[in-house]
């Protein structure tokens, strides 16, 4: 059952290099820079986004996602949202508002994955970037790079995968819109969708906790997405896997690396998710085709390179 979780609202990734990372983030990806405050982090968001940003880039000696934030319809909701996951035993803690640029109060918990989540209802709601509410137009004249649309969605590895299902779909309220069995039915993965969307967040069963696998970017058409392909060869990024279509949501997509080693997706198409659908699932010993639909099989580094 929903329980006024709206949609994520954003990620905290750490980089090696910021005027680096801000070249590949802003240049490349083409989401839009639109602050950066006392204590170095850069906010940037896609320019879809109503909300003031929706990635914040902050510089560390090591890469990966510091927390991933979702935004519930209003300050009574993260009241008993809070006060739900204290009930649930989970380890939570409050920041005050504006600890984070044009952000209210957030509340942030740590799945058993050993990730970091936040809640929060309030932040600036400067509107889509360049477009106006009135006879809008289609898109802004002054996007780079892929023009990414906007922040979507997170894969993140991690230990005990059918614990942080429960804790997202009984507390949280997002629903299970795809698995990942192994052959004694057992989870492996789990991708929970709070919206109309494939996914909003999806977790894979590993060892190591706190892993980032891939922090994914919408964007328009196939045609949009082979344009990105173009441009990480035209500017030498690495690229992982792709273009091509996953079995798991039926989405189009590109995996690459930004400087730091960070996983980042392009995507578009994909499957859609209401409440009262049941899961689909997916065997892990068809797992290849699963992931990659075309090629049938799973490329070495897209399991194994983790931040």
């Amino acid at each position: 059952m929903r329980k006024g979780v709206m949609r994520p609202g954003h990620i905290q990734l750490r980089v090696m290099d910021m005027e680096v990372a801000i070249k590949h983030y802003r240049d490349l990806i083409g989401l839009v820079e639109v602050n950066r405050d006392d204590e170095g982090r850069v906010y940037l968001k896609g320019w879809t986004e109503v909300d003031k940003y929706s990635v914040i880039l902050v510089e560390s000696d090591r890469p990966g996602m510091d927390f991933m934030g979702f935004k519930v319809l209003d300050d009574k909701v993260l009241n008993n949202l809070q006060q739900a996951l204290v009930k649930y035993g989970c380890e939570v803690s409050e920041l005050p508002e504006g600890e984070l640029d044009g952000c209210g109060r957030r509340v942030r918990f740590v799945a058993p994955t050993g990730h970091t989540f936040e809640l929060y209802a309030e932040k600036e709601q400067p509107g889509k970037w360049g477009i106006n509410n009135v006879n809008p137009d289609p898109w802004p004249l002054d996007l780079t790079g892929m023009k990414a649309e906007r922040f979507d969605h997170c894969l993140l590895f991690g230990p005990d995968v059918p614990a942080t299902k429960k804790l997202f779909t009984e507390v949280l309220g997002f629903d299970l819109a795809e698995q990942v069995v192994d052959p004694d039915n057992n989870l492996i993965s789990a991708f929970l969708s709070i919206s109309m969307k494939a996914h909003d967040i999806a977790f894979v069963e590993c060892p190591e906790p706190n892993k980032l696998h891939h922090v994914s970017f919408q964007l328009e058409t196939w045609e949009n997405l082979l344009k990105a392909a173009d441009l990480l060869t035209m500017t030498n990024t690495t690229k992982d896997v792709g273009p091509t279509r996953h079995g798991l949501t039926h989405g189009q997509t590109v995996y690459f690396f930004d400087p730091s080693g960070n996983r980042n997706e392009v995507f578009c198409g994909g499957d859609y998710h209401y409440p009262d659908h049941e899961p689909v699932t997916w065997k892990a010993e068809d797992l290849g085709k699963a992931i990659f639909y075309h090629e049938l099989s799973i490329h070495d580094t897209y399991l194994e390179v983790l931040t």
